[in-house]
């Protein structure tokens, strides 16, 4: 032994020394993660013991006490040294488990680093999305097709569909459907209402407000706010449904059988949905002008009678059919998009939940699309 040098106070303790032409590492104390630990590259630069050429490195353990994964980390450090330095690690007195945990350690490979996706230029981000909406457009086009020659085929009988799946949707839609729909025209009739009060009065004319209130509620607002409920609650429950089928293998098995998911999973939810978004766009005009009636009789005392009197003499029938028809059209989208997400959904885990949020995402933008073309034809057409 040539030298001795204490390297660290703390209770992990290491020191380096030599023994003619080996430098021996002298472990002692308590090697514990509650203990600050030496790092050896540090330990070798600071060392003078370790300033002239050695042939071999040994472990000293005979002063080691408490240990953990933190005396492990320190051996690995020393191995990948005399790795890099070509120098033979002599037989060491470290405690017997310690060897075989170094082999576990070696052998369970680095976790490699998850790296940042390559976006590409902006150049390249814009041809990857509107190459990605082409394809989804046209597997749009090709699914609302699929629908479309299921339900040519109804009528002849050559489609079997399920109707107890059907009446499901049918009362999932109608009972089920109903507080939440309540509430929501309840509110927009109310704020309509509160919106034509303040403002007509100042011109004198609060009597109209019936009139602001029939015309937005039939015409515009509760087939929208019905549609985009729906889309919500039962757009997002028709994709986890056939998402979560999907993830089991049911939509394989139907395939495999013969059968076909289109006529037997998608139709009674589209159809269901078709039969039920009138009468739910019907009620929630009901609802949104009784709301509108009781803010008119409560700020400006008008009578029940004075209200349906004012809207009745601005209001059209046709104002109440193109609402109803939007409704409809909101209902075959909401149906559509649900169920197209949930069959092109993934196979792990997290594919119901992006199905899901997908499915409502689609379903409400299409729905203020399609409610801006179609306020677009009423206008073309005098409607």
């Amino acid at each position: 032994m040539t030298g001795t040098e204490a390297t660290s106070t703390t209770a992990a303790l290491a020191e380096l020394r030599r023994e003619d032409d080996v430098l021996v590492v002298a472990l002692g104390g308590d090697w514990t993660l509650d203990n600050v630990v030496p790092r050896f590259p540090d330990l070798v630069s600071r060392s003078t013991a370790a300033a002239s050429r050695v042939r071999s490195v040994a472990i000293d353990a005979a002063e080691l006490g408490e240990w953990d994964s933190s005396l492990l980390i320190f051996l690995m450090q020393v191995e990948s040294f005399c790795e890099k330095h070509a120098l033979a690690l002599e037989p060491s007195t470290l405690p017997a488990q310690v060897p075989r945990l170094l082999a576990l350690a070696r052998a369970v490979p680095e976790r490699a680093q998850a790296k940042a996706p390559d976006r590409g230029s902006l150049a390249t981000r814009i041809g990857d999305a509107a190459v990605g909406t082409w394809r989804d457009a046209l597997s749009a086009i090709r699914f609302t097709g699929e629908i479309t020659i299921a339900i040519a085929g109804l009528p002849t009988r050559r489609i079997h569909m399920r109707w107890r799946e059907f009446w499901v949707v049918v009362q999932t839609n109608s009972s089920g459907a109903l507080p939440i729909v309540t509430l929501i025209a309840l509110l927009v009739g109310v704020i309509i209402a509160f919106l034509g009060v303040v403002v007509l009065k100042r011109f004198g004319a609060g009597y109209y407000v019936s009139y602001l209130v029939g015309f937005g509620m039939l015409r515009e607002m509760a087939a929208l706010m019905t549609g985009i409920i729906i889309a919500g609650r039962t757009g997002a429950a028709f994709a986890a449904e056939l998402g979560s089928m999907k993830i089991t293998e049911e939509i394989d098995a139907y395939v495999t059988f013969g059968v076909s998911p289109i006529e037997h999973l998608v139709l009674p939810r589209v159809l269901g949905l078709f039969a039920m978004m009138p009468l739910l766009t019907i009620y929630a005009d009901a609802v949104g002008i009784t709301g509108g009636m009781l803010v008119s009789a409560s700020l400006l005392d008008l009578s029940f009678k004075q209200f349906l009197s004012g809207l009745l003499s601005a209001v059209t029938l046709s104002d109440a059919l193109l609402g109803v028809f939007k409704g409809t059209i909101y209902g075959l989208i909401v149906a559509v998009a649900g169920c197209m997400k949930g069959l092109q959904g993934g196979s792990d885990a997290s594919a119901v939940g992006r199905a899901a949020t997908s499915a409502v995402v689609l379903g409400i933008t299409l729905i203020i699309l399609a409610n801006a073309v179609v306020d677009w034809l009423a206008a073309l057409l005098d409607i």
